[in-house]
């Protein structure tokens, strides 16, 4: 997603996607040893308190369920012309959440088919729909499709081969 993260900023208060953090600890679907009980319906959020490291605390473990997001609507994300190589491949995006000094996004991105270049923030993201191949300049080459979970690091320079549109829900750290 890369230069994209800059664009896409959240224009309100989208909390649709929320940190454990965020969340009201008195969860009326909370089951056994504090968990939420999964597949508790649309928006729902998975919850469980994490064991400390080094005396720590460590932040609660969390799934969270964003009702729609297969057909979300978005909004366009222009590619910087530099950027495509092949096909005329169309970027849209949405930001769901924004932490308060701005370094941290979760969203939904989308692009069309074509080839196209980025160079990545920190991202982790999980494909929803579509396939392609991104191709991590000096290093893998990663085939990516529907549930696949995918980890780019800052500064990784890819190629993306778009075979179907793609929609990815994405964790950026700036």
């Amino acid at each position: 997603m890369g230069a994209a993260a800059e664009r896409l900023r959240p224009e309100g208060n989208l909390a649709a996607m929320t940190a454990a953090s965020d969340l009201d600890a008195t969860n009326s679907a909370t089951g056994p040893a504090g968990t939420t009980e999964p597949g508790s319906g649309p928006g729902s959020v998975a919850e469980s308190a994490a064991p400390s490291v080094a005396g720590d605390p460590a932040p609660a473990s969390f799934v969270v369920n964003i009702p729609g997001i297969a057909d979300a609507d978005l909004e366009p994300d222009p590619l910087d012309p530099s950027q495509i190589v092949a096909g005329e491949p169309v970027v849209t995006g949405k930001v769901l959440w924004e932490s308060p000094d701005g370094r941290q996004l979760r969203g939904i991105w989308q692009i069309t088919p074509g080839v196209v270049t980025d160079t990545e923030a920190n991202e982790l993201f999980v494909v929803v729909s579509g396939r392609a191949t991104i191709e991590v300049e000096g290093g893998s080459v990663l085939e990516v499709g529907p549930g696949d979970a995918c980890v780019l690091r800052e500064g990784d320079r890819t190629r993306w081969t778009v075979h179907e549109t793609l929609r990815k829900a994405y964790h950026i750290s700036l």
